[in-house]
């Protein structure tokens, strides 16, 4: 009888470092690494914090997770930079990385317990790859972002393939499609327009996403955002032809403005905001 290489005929993932820049997120980084370290995955896991330009206590709170880490056997760091900025965090983050597969993690953001092993599982290949889990907007605490989330849930970039926002991955291979993150606004439409639609892998785990509180937050944020697209398209306008966010013609928007009447005057008056001050200031910010 020939013994089986258990270990060859069901090779172990390959481990996973989790990115998280958090610029002032005391309120929020606790519940994120909580979900982190409620993950049903078992394979290593290292999750790097970088905390950056805070002024709060961020890096206490983090570090007050380094025990439950460790009780789970997983590395953990904290970095603590002087200076603001998520380009930069993010590259901090990638330096420290041990592991191929980089999960990168907004501070706001809850992921399920499932959605860790779903995303390794995916990226398990060794072609290029980008994944994210099913984006959940949770109930917003002020009337005009909870009207907001009711329309902007049923926008093209939502609805269609692979958003990404707030959450996603790459194996190596992916990764290294670029070199240091490049100082833009939006880094995270970079990542994902690194990918070919058939490159980018959706798995079904939610996590949670929260839109910014607030008219004047969501007026700011949503300049940042189109700021940032825009930007990108004039400094990696290849990257553009990946974009297959589908047109949001007159009748889809009629069609999600029934379902949603306020949520659609609300996100049409943000528009109309955002146009009206366009060339104010867009600073890295979420908005908070």
């Amino acid at each position: 009888m020939t013994d089986i290489d258990v270990t060859t005929a069901h090779p172990a993932p390959p481990g996973a470092s989790v990115i998280v820049p958090a610029h002032n997120e005391a309120a929020m980084i606790g519940p994120c690494l909580r979900a982190v370290l409620e993950s049903d995955h078992d394979g290593p896991v290292q999750c790097v914090v970088v905390a950056n330009g805070c002024t709060d206590d961020t890096v206490a709170k983090a570090r007050a997770k380094a025990a439950d880490f460790a009780a789970r056997g997983w590395e953990f760091e904290v970095l603590d930079l002087p200076e603001g900025g998520k380009p930069g965090a993010l590259n901090a983050g990638d330096a420290a990385a041990l592991h191929p597969v980089r999960i990168y993690l907004d501070a706001d953001v809850e992921i399920s317990p499932a959605l860790m092993g779903g995303l390794v599982t995916m990226l398990d290949r060794p072609d290029a790859a980008y994944a994210s889990g099913r984006v959940t907007i949770p109930r917003a605490r002020t009337w005009v972002t909870r009207a907001y989330a009711r329309f902007y849930r049923q926008v093209p970039f939502m609805t269609h393939g692979v958003p990404g926002c707030g959450l996603f991955a790459v194996n190596a291979a992916g990764r290294a499609r670029w070199g240091d993150w490049p100082g833009i606004i939006s880094d995270d439409t970079f990542a994902r327009l690194n990918f070919a639609p058939q490159e980018r892998h959706g798995v079904d785990a939610p996590y949670s996403w929260p839109l910014v509180e607030g008219w004047d937050a969501l007026v700011r944020v949503r300049r940042r955002q189109n700021a940032g697209v825009d930007e990108l398209a004039r400094s990696h306008p290849a990257l553009m032809a990946n974009d297959d966010k589908p047109r949001f013609g007159p009748g889809a928007v009629l069609a999600a403005a029934l379902k949603a009447p306020a949520g659609f005057a609300v996100y049409g008056a943000v528009a109309l905001a955002v146009r009206a001050t366009r060339n104010r200031a867009t600073g890295w910010s979420r908005g908070r």
